[in-house]
């Protein structure tokens, strides 16, 4: 393992600003911005200010973008040390860490008094693959277009990682009185699990993370409807567990001409279809039935404003299990969901393969139990020439209560951008590593900052991954108001 500490430099200097320091170095502190740069800058107040400001964050969301941190292999050193040279230019130390050759995590701090336990601003750097052909742009060009920033990773994460940057920024120059130690946290390897992110963090550098009190990551939701009205605000209190399987099925071998009654591949397609078949109960946990309940407080069409205020009693109607049942995101908060996400048989066309095998992910709702959702798959595909085994290791579920200071200082500005919206609780689909640190304790929730429409979420993990420009600047102006709220003196 290296750790590497770059200094107060340049940005233009900044591939070689780091020094090598022993393990265990606590983060560097920044020092207290001297009097006359805080009185010469001050919080942007105007929306014009408002505007310059996200004006910043969308050049430097275009070059964060050009950095490819496709994971595998990640090269995350890369972004790590960009990121640390863009604090350095504002007088902010970073502390990076090395835990494998190109991975890496950073680490920075913003001093408060000790009255109250830091809060964490956590992103990753990493991305997944985009096939450029699919694209309409290059998809790490970072290109500003059509209003928007284009490139993957624009919401997934390193839209918002920029937002917690410029919080960070912006109150480092204005030199705000903090209460709470401000920790800037972005790591690598969150897309594929590889043990060298968040978790390394808190396993092998607990010190750094385990004092604080709160956590903010991605994980929520703020959902815009066609005609630009912001309908409500999720705030992830927690998700979905993943479960991921590998389904193998097993036969006899031989030449693609002579069909076997025992082929493999027909085994496997006969398994899945019974899979893609069944249909796991409806469940509803106490955060969705908040979700919903907030959700019919903005809800013009009066049969559905009945059933999100009683979503338990909605569930015995069988036009409404069909309405939520057809709807991807309820469908999902309401139930285990399979879905099977690779296929592989024979590398040949003419040969019957030996094996065949199919990847599947499932994703259990809090307090699902993992062994007896494998068992009931077992029993639903019902042939002892298919195993169905986990691929590594799974998590329960986690969860945050709403009765602390930070879900009440997201809530707060939240309604200040979207007075119209809803603010609810939110189960989040996927799944973060905020499991990590509230397994510490630390009280962790996902925020949306950016007002996105359906089709701009479905982006994410997909083509055309892209930020518009307004709703960056306002995601920024959120981001700062929650920190603000709940860390200034």
């Amino acid at each position: 393992m290296r750790v590497l500490v770059p200094l107060l430099l340049a940005a233009t200097l900044m591939a070689a600003c780091a020094r090598r320091a022993a393990p265990g170095l606590d983060a560097p502190t920044s020092a207290p911005v001297p009097r006359a740069q805080a009185a010469a800058i001050t919080l942007p107040r105007s929306d014009a200010e408002w505007r310059a400001a996200g004006d910043e964050a969308a050049r430097l969301l275009a070059d964060y973008l050009r950095i490819n941190t496709t994971n595998p292999p990640g090269n995350e050193i890369a972004a790590a040390r960009w990121l640390a040279a863009v604090l350095a230019r504002d007088g902010i130390a970073a502390q990076l860490f090395e835990p494998a050759p190109g991975k890496a995590n950073l680490v920075a701090r913003l001093r408060g008094d000790g009255s109250a336990r830091p809060i964490i601003l956590l992103s990753h750097m990493d991305v997944v693959v985009a096939s450029a052909a699919y694209w309409s742009v290059d998809p790490f060009d970072g290109l500003i277009r059509d209003g928007a920033v284009w490139g993957r990773g624009a919401l997934d994460m390193k839209g918002e990682g920029i937002a917690q940057l410029m919080t960070v920024l912006l109150l480092r120059r204005a030199g705000v009185p903090l209460k709470r130690d401000v920790i800037l946290l972005a790591t690598a390897d969150e897309e594929i699990n590889g043990g060298v992110g968040a978790q390394w963090i808190v396993e092998h550098h607990p010190e750094l993370v385990r004092d604080a009190e709160f956590l903010l990551n991605e994980g929520g939701e703020t959902l815009m409807d066609s005609s630009g009205v912001v309908r409500y605000v999720g705030i992830g209190t927690t998700e979905k567990s993943p479960l991921w399987l590998d389904v193998t099925a097993r036969g006899t071998t031989g030449h693609g001409s002579k069909p076997l009654p025992d082929n493999a591949v027909h085994r496997l397609i006969r398994a899945l279809a019974r899979i893609a078949a069944y249909e796991t109960p409806l469940v509803v946990t106490p955060t969705v039935e908040a979700y919903f309940h907030g959700l019919a407080a903005i809800e013009p069409d009066a049969d559905r404003r009945r059933w999100y205020g009683d979503i338990r009693a909605a569930l015995a109607d069988s036009a409404a299990v069909r309405l939520f049942s057809a709807d991807p995101v309820s469908n999902a908060m309401l139930r285990n969901t399979i879905a099977v996400t690779g296929l592989w048989g024979s590398e040949k066309t003419n040969v019957i393969p030996p094996v065949a095998r199919a990847a599947v992910d499932v994703r259990l709702l809090p307090g699902a139990d993992s062994s007896a959702f494998l068992a009931e798959l077992r029993r639903v595909v019902d042939d002892t020439g298919v195993t169905i085994a986990l691929q590594g290791r799974t998590w329960d579920a986690t969860e945050s209560g709403i009765d602390t200071d930070l879900y009440r200082a997201i809530v707060t500005a939240a309604r200040a951008r979207h007075p119209q919206a809803a603010i609810v609780p939110y189960l989040l689909q996927g799944f973060t590593d905020s499991h990590w640190f509230r397994r510490l304790g630390i009280a962790s929730y996902g925020i949306g900052p950016f007002p996105v429409t359906a089709a701009e979420d479905a982006t994410v993990h997909g083509n055309d991954e892209r930020l518009r420009l307004d709703a960056l600047a306002t995601g920024v102006r959120l981001y700062f108001d929650v920190v603000y709220g709940v860390a200034a003196r």
